[in-house]
């Protein structure tokens, strides 16, 4: 696995532009998390990325492009909602959904008639994505750079915990050293292929500013009851983001309850067993001000402000998972439409 830092090689993004357009795989930072990529339209280049993740080779994935000029290259229309769209949040955390070029990506879309695309808000993705369409590369599909359905990395160091010593070619992606993402969850993913706009994946967008845009309302197809019409898009599995520990939301009466069950087992446990290591981790926004820290628990605070947890969640969740903990018991974030993606992100993560 080599890593590439444009802060300590300045040719680190010709490197990396080389790497895209000669069909190998490249980890890259984007502003919402490390992405997997390959040039979109080399169809053997991204089958290396459906091997490498262990993903379907049928679920989709999103096609990022320097600007909305190369974004057309990948289409077969772009509807005038997807262009006010793209011209107020691009680049940005903003994914659409729009009718594909039949001639172009078909791997990248899953054999699908739709193509989901992104042009990041990322100083090195954007400088990398420019080296490509030197290259003639024209966009870089790239899903989220771990194994699938599991944490999504924020970090180039989360990316080699994914890959490295995996064996199967794996030691043979490279990644792009871009620090640490500032969004921290994945693009919002608008549907705009069906006349009317569809969110698919809440993330840092809101509703309201994406309709305000848009123009009109914009239907939300929930995880829990999802449009059968929809089109496949990445990431919008009812289970995903999950670590390796069974992940439970509880509400805050809901967790200390648990706790105050499960506690005395604990400490029986450690008395017959000094050795044990602590066994549930609990992610919570309030609980530890008060509570008192027990050696079978690991805790740690969630951030009270959605941006910051969004930002924080799964370099957290990592961290948890680190402890070799059997359960992780996270307190449910507030209702409210701020904290929309991350909740998002929670529901997925304890269905799995």
């Amino acid at each position: 696995m080599r890593l590439l830092d444009p802060d300590q090689e300045p040719d680190a993004i010709d490197q990396a532009a080389q790497r895209l357009a000669d069909g190998g795989l490249l980890a890259l930072p984007t502003e919402t998390v490390y992405g997997l990529g390959a040039r979109a339209d080399d169809d053997a280049a991204v089958a290396r990325i459906f091997a490498a993740k262990g993903r379907p080779a049928d679920h989709p994935l999103i096609v990022h492009v320097p600007n909305q000029a190369a974004a057309l290259a990948f289409v077969s229309a772009f509807p005038p909602v997807a262009q006010r769209l793209t011209e107020a949040f691009w680049p940005g955390p903003l994914t659409v959904i729009v009718p594909r070029n039949p001639e172009m990506a078909a791997a990248a879309a899953g054999g699908h008639d739709t193509i989901g695309l992104r042009c990041p808000d990322h100083p090195v993705a954007r400088a990398l994505l420019e080296a490509c369409a030197l290259r003639d590369v024209m966009g870089v599909a790239a899903p989220s750079a771990n194994r699938f359905g599991r944490i999504s990395p924020t970090r180039a160091e989360h990316v080699v915990e994914e890959f490295e010593g995996q064996g199967e070619g794996l030691d043979e992606v490279w990644v792009l050293q871009g620090g640490p993402c500032d969004v921290g969850i994945e693009s919002t993913i608008i549907d705009c292929s069906r006349g009317h706009p569809v969110l698919l994946r809440p993330g840092r967008l809101k509703l309201a500013e994406i309709e305000a845009v848009a123009g009109e309302p914009v239907q939300w197809s929930r995880p829990e009851a999802p449009d059968p019409a929809a089109p496949k898009a990445s990431g919008t599995l009812m289970s995903h983001y999950a670590p390796r520990a069974k992940l439970r939301l509880m509400e805050d009466a809901q967790l200390n309850a648990a706790l105050d069950v499960i506690e005395p087992e604990l400490t029986a446990a450690l008395l017959s067993d000094a050795t044990q290591g602590p066994r549930i981790a609990v992610y919570s926004r309030s609980l530890w001000a008060w509570r008192p820290k027990h050696r079978g628990i690991v805790h740690l605070s969630m951030p009270g402000d959605a941006v910051t947890a969004a930002h924080d969640l799964f370099a957290d969740l990592r961290e948890l998972d680190a402890t070799g903990v059997e359960l992780i018991w996270v307190e449910t974030p507030p209702n409210d439409a701020a904290w929309d993606g991350v909740r998002d992100r929670l529901n997925r993560a304890a269905a799995s």
